[in-house]
C-alpha cells in the first residue's frame, strides 16, 4: 500500500455541513425570489463563479438578470454574506479530524471548487482554515474541478507527490479525476459511511491518529 503523506479535503459538504436552510430563506426574502428561478439562476451560474470566470458582484448581477430583476448595491452585499452563511456550517467529525491529522503532523490540504467573494466571508468567519498546510481556491488559478490541472497545483502545493495524497470529495467526478490525476481518493457521503471505507482501504491509523492523546486529555479534564 502506497503510505497517505497529506490529506486533501473539499471543502463544500466535506469539511462544512448542508446548506444552511435560514441563509436560503434570507436569500429569497433579498431576491424576493420565487424557489424555481432562484434555485435556476443560482446554478446556472455557480461553476463560472467558482472558476473566477464571474466575481461575486457579477455573479449575482447575472442571477439577477436571469429572473427578471434588479439588484441594488445593497442588496448584492447582502446577498454575498448570506451565501458565505449558506455554505458555512462546519462539519464537526471531520473539521476535527483534519485537526488531529494537523497536531500529529499531516500534511493538510483544501481543494475546493469557490469564489471570489465566497472565500474571502469564508476565510472572515473561520479562522481554522488558515491552519491548512496549503489552500487551492478554484477562482484564483480559473481552474475546476474535474479539471486535471487543478488536482497538479494541489498536489505542488502540498509538495508532496499525488500517490501520497488522500483526496476526499463529495462528488464521484471529482473523485474520479483525483483518482485520474495518480491521488487516492475516496467519496465522502456521511462520517459513518467515511469511517467504513477508511477501515476497509487499511487506513485505520491514519483515521484514529490522535485518539489516545485527545481521549487522555479528555480523562484529565475531568
Amino acid at each position: 500500500m502506497v503510505p497517505v503523506q497529506a490529506v486533501l479535503f473539499d471543502y463544500g459538504m466535506v469539511l462544512s455541513g448542508p446548506p444552511d436552510p435560514a441563509a436560503w430563506a434570507r436569500i429569497r426574502t433579498i431576491t424576493r425570489l420565487e424557489e424555481e428561478p432562484l434555485q435556476r439562476e443560482y446554478w446556472a451560474h455557480r461553476h463560472d463563479y467558482d472558476r473566477g470566470t464571474l466575481t461575486g458582484d457579477a455573479f449575482w448581477r447575472k442571477a439577477a438578470a436571469g429572473a427578471d430583476i434588479v439588484l441594488t448595491p445593497e442588496q448584492v452585499a447582502d446577498l454575498l454574506d448570506a451565501d458565505t452563511d449558506l455554505w458555512g456550517q462546519i462539519n464537526r467529525p471531520m473539521l476535527d479530524w483534519a485537526q488531529r491529522l494537523q497536531r500529529a503532523g499531516v500534511r493538510t490540504g483544501i481543494l475546493s471548487n469557490i469564489g471570489d467573494a465566497m472565500t474571502d466571508g469564508l476565510l472572515r468567519k473561520h479562522a481554522w482554515l488558515n491552519s491548512f498546510d496549503h489552500r487551492t481556491w478554484s477562482y484564483a488559478l480559473k481552474l475546476a474541478k474535474p479539471e486535471p490541472a487543478i488536482y497538479r497545483a494541489a498536489a505542488e502545493g502540498l509538495a508532496t507527490p499525488a500517490g501520497n495524497i488522500l483526496f476526499i470529495d463529495d462528488r464521484p467526478e471529482n473523485v474520479a479525476a483525483a483518482e485520474a490525476a495518480g491521488m487516492q481518493a475516496l467519496q465522502y457521503e456521511d462520517h459513518p459511511g467515511f469511517e467504513r471505507t477508511m477501515h476497509e482501504r487499511g487506513l485505520d491509523d491514519l483515521l484514529h491518529i490522535g485518539d489516545k492523546a485527545a481521549a487522555s486529555r479528555t480523562t484529565l479534564n475531568k
